[in-house]
């Protein structure tokens, strides 16, 4: 009779059930939204609603407790959101089954549970199942294997990173153990620890945490007085297990929701990652209504909002019209009322706040994937500007992972920095009023383009007049001493922050008036002058004169030029495909963003970095042409990808390094002295970045790495040393000890004491060290020791001082050893000598009690 498959409902209640037995109190699941804990943004775990019993605020009626928890991951610290649908076990809704002691049982009760409901209530061969534990936990180690008996074979160690849970920076905290299942060899995956862990053969299923110790602000632990255990099992993985599939999305908690949504689109591919997505999606969503969340643009209603959007685009890729989305509430429901009655009871509810949603966004998607289409349209390389991403964000509500998402599709990425950064000014531009901010709109409408003369200059031969002055937001006709300002001229040599190169800082400076220029942007065409009148006052129509700090623009354009370079060579060791996507330029470093898939070996490296230095040395004078962008891309010189040309624009010669850019270069590329790489990372999917410094700055990091290489290698010296001497004081100490054991093997001959001995492991020093040691044991001595190492035969010997006037050292050791084959030589007290036929050294040793007995007589 073939064995019934258990289901969802048939696991979590068994779960429940079996803890119930087991004297815990079966506690609700708590709401996706925390109670008084502004710290998460959603329940994510099982031990939430515990948080306080764990901490000690709080006294429940029962010290065992055991639910299963509903739990969100789709924003803040703990966020899935990105994976979900492309990979086998990540959702942003799942079920956490968990059992809980609150200083009741402790580590074995806790593994003793876990383990008796997977083997004898689920039936899980154990053969079949991997256990790990914190590294110095050895009484969970003994528990596994003594008391539990499981295979060695199938546990391990792990680190603090995979094997300890803390609450936070401080406070409770403790080693854990987790317990995995191997889905078998046709998956896919190494064991835990492993270097291919995180693929799918090897799934964590239980994940058991023992708070035993209390986190000081300084980082020491100390036991807590009742130390507590908190466990999590999910349910949509022990349900895969169950149900004998890799793929949660193959188990019954999500085949009813993906053949909902397939039928909807009229789809027979039950595996499109889509039908995942909407498949996922529905549950947090649905759950997340339920529990109080509405969509907004902030906060919890903002994180609905984005996973809402997210399934309508996926539902829009597979051809549903908007509204679809709601229509999944009731198959939801059908599903999962009989553990959630109140999905049931709210069903109409839900339906009615998703649809409202779906109808909002249909417009503004239609017009964001017409804005995303012309994008990619005129797109060039491989990468979605980070502003195009921002605007679709900003004005069409596509959160940055939906046009990730739509990237995706279509072989591509975004530039996830470049959004951040557009983020991130939008965020200034919230937290405060910037002092620029209406002077930038004013100036882009007011003013005519700044004449810009610093190519060929630093300094200006004749004054430039001032045109606008900007002080706090506001257009003003004065700056007096110690206010902060923007300056606008119609002439200057400083360079505004443009194609990655930093703004030009320095002074302006009249008669009467000293102006410090702390940086240069540009609104448009026109450029403003950031900074502080140190002291004076200055006026509309005022004349100045402009001085950039020379030493710092010297700097940078060593570092731009090197950029053209690098560029270059990266095409060349790499291939034509490795073009840049972002740069910048700062007078201490450069950063180079390009297309490629994988990290660079260090062949690479090495090929890139010599060749830039190579361009270097040969000492290429730079040249500009000024043409037209068309006739400049023709000609085959670089370009930029959504970078805004005017009619005409500036082509820089390096050598072979030809590119369109209006930045400010070295005269030839042997002023830049020396190029060094340090560091090579991934900032997107695609995209790698160098980080690299050049001239003064690239030796004053191969001398601090040539110090810090010093320092080691001092270290390294000294503790060469140190051990050297603790391995001559083991050394002596064996001595010692073996001398009284070989003491015991001396011979009476006469009155003399014979020992003619081969001893294993000992070199020529520590058997000297070691007749020392016999001969205060043995007062009137004939010594010979022996040891042989590859066959070649070390001896020495000794004759005590009162025995020297009758026996001479030299000569002893001189007869053994012309009987294996060498010669010896030395005093009369201490003799060295060698041989190399160890099969005569027993009978040659054995002579030296013949010999002494010969020389008494």
């Amino acid at each position: 009779m073939k064995k019934k498959t258990l289901t969802s409902n048939d696991i979590r209640s068994q779960f429940l059930a079996y803890f119930r037995d087991h004297s815990h109190e079966v506690v609700p699941s708590s709401p996706l939204i925390p109670h008084n804990d502004p710290t998460l943004l959603f329940t994510n775990a099982g031990m939430v609603q515990f948080k306080d019993v764990f901490l000690g605020k709080e006294e429940r009626p029962y010290h065992r407790a055991a639910s299963s928890q509903r739990c969100v991951r789709a924003g803040g610290k703990h966020n899935d959101l990105e994976r979900v649908g492309y990979t086998a076990r990540h959702h942003t809704f799942f079920e956490m089954l968990g059992n809980f002691s609150f200083g009741d049982y402790f580590k074995k009760d806790a593994i003793r549970f876990a383990w008796d409901f997977l083997i004898n209530h689920l039936h899980l061969p154990p053969e079949k199942l991997w256990v790990t534990a914190f590294t110095d936990d050895e009484e969970t180690k003994n528990i596994w294997l003594g008391d539990m008996k499981i295979d060695p074979a199938r546990f391990s160690l792990c680190g603090e990173h995979d094997n300890f849970w803390a609450m936070g920076p401080t406070g409770p905290c403790g080693p854990c153990t987790e317990i995995f299942y191997d889905h078998g060899p046709h998956i896919p995956g190494g064991p835990p620890g492993s270097e291919e862990a995180d693929l799918d053969r090897y799934v964590e299923i239980w994940n058991i945490v023992f708070m035993q110790y209390n986190r000081a602000t300084d980082g020491t632990l100390t036991p807590l007085p009742k130390p507590s255990v908190d466990t999590g099992m999910g349910l949509e993985r022990i349900t895969a297990v169950m149900q004998g599939v890799p793929n949660n999305y193959d188990t019954d908690l999500f085949k009813p929701l993906i053949s909902a949504a397939a039928k909807l689109a009229g789809m027979r591919d039950l595996t499109h990652f889509s039908l995942r997505v909407i498949a996922d999606h529905i549950r947090s969503c649905s759950f997340l209504i339920l529990d109080g969340v509405t969509p907004s643009n902030e906060g919890r209603g903002y994180v609905l909002r984005r996973i809402i959007r997210r399934a309508l685009r996926h539902g829009h890729q597979l051809g549903l019209s908007l509204p679809f989305f709601y229509q999944l509430v009731q198959p939801l429901a059908i599903l999962m009322s009989d553990a959630y009655p109140d999905l049931k009871a709210k069903q109409n509810q839900i339906e009615n706040i998703l649809r409202q949603e779906e109808e909002q966004f249909s417009a503004t998607l239609s017009q964001g994937l017409k804005l995303f289409e012309k994008t990619i349209s005129e797109l060039k390389g491989s990468v979605i500007p980070g502003e195009t991403v921002f605007k679709l964000y900003d004005t069409y509500g596509f959160p940055a992972d939906l046009t990730a998402d739509m990237a995706k599709e279509k072989h591509l990425s975004i530039d996830y920095d470049g959004f951040e950064t557009e983020m991130a000014k939008q965020r200034e531009r919230s937290r405060e009023a910037s002092q620029f901010d209406t002077t930038y709109h004013a100036v882009d409408i007011q003013h005519a383009p700044t004449e810009f003369t610093g190519h060929e200059s630093t300094e200006m031969n004749e004054p430039a007049q001032i045109l606008a002055l900007y002080q706090e937001g506001r257009f003003i006709e004065t700056l007096s001493a110690g206010q902060k300002g923007a300056i606008v001229l119609n002439r200057t040599p400083f360079y505004a922050e443009s194609g990655g190169q930093v703004g030009d800082q320095g002074i302006l400076r009249s008669s009467q008036a000293f102006f410090k220029v702390a940086d240069t942007i540009k609104q448009g065409q026109t450029f403003l002058h950031l900074g502080k009148l140190e002291k004076g006052s200055l006026k509309i129509g005022d004349v100045v004169h402009a001085e950039i700090d020379t030493a710092r623009r010297a700097r940078i354009v060593l570092n731009h030029t090197a950029t053209h370079l690098l560029h270059m060579v990266l095409r060349k060791v790499l291939g034509e495909h490795a073009m840049q996507k972002g740069s910048l330029v700062e007078p201490d470093r450069l950063r180079f963003d390009f297309a490629h898939a994988a990290p660079l070996t260090e062949k690479e490296l090495h090929a890139i970095e010599t060749q830039v230095n190579a361009e270097i040395r040969a000492n290429h004078a730079g040249m500009v042409d000024i043409t037209t962008p068309e006739e400049a891309l023709a000609s085959g010189a670089l370009g930029l990808f959504g970078e805004k040309y005017g009619k005409e624009v500036r082509v820089v010669h390096f050598g072979s390094s030809v590119e369109l850019c209006g930045g400010t270069h070295a005269d030839h590329t042997g002023n830049i002295g020396f190029f060094k790489i340090t560091a090579e990372t991934g900032v997107a999917s695609g995209i790698r970045r160098i980080e690299a410094v050049t001239g003064d700055a690239a030796l004053q990091f191969i001398e601090k790495r040539e110090h810090e290489f010093k320092q080691k290698l001092n270290q390294s010296e000294n503790r060469i040393h140190q051990l050297e001497k603790e391995i001559d004081h083991l050394k002596d100490q064996f001595a010692k000890i073996i001398s009284h054991d070989l003491a015991k093997s001396a011979k009476k001959v006469g009155k003399i004491e014979v020992l003619a001995e081969k001893v294993e492991g000992l070199d020529g020093k520590s058997l000297r060290q070691t007749i020392d040691h016999l001969k205060t044991m043995l007062p009137s001595a004939v010594i010979v020791l022996a040891t042989v190492k590859e066959n070649k035969i070390g001896l020495v010997g000794s004759v005590t001082s009162n025995l020297t006037n009758q026996f001479n050292a030299k000569d002893i050791v001189t007869h053994v050893a012309q009987a294996v084959g060498g010669k010896g030589g030395g005093r009369a007290d201490l003799a060295e000598g060698g041989g190399n036929k160890p099969e005569a050294l027993e009978k040659a040793l054995q002579s030296v009690y013949t010999w002494v007995q010969e020389k008494i007589v």
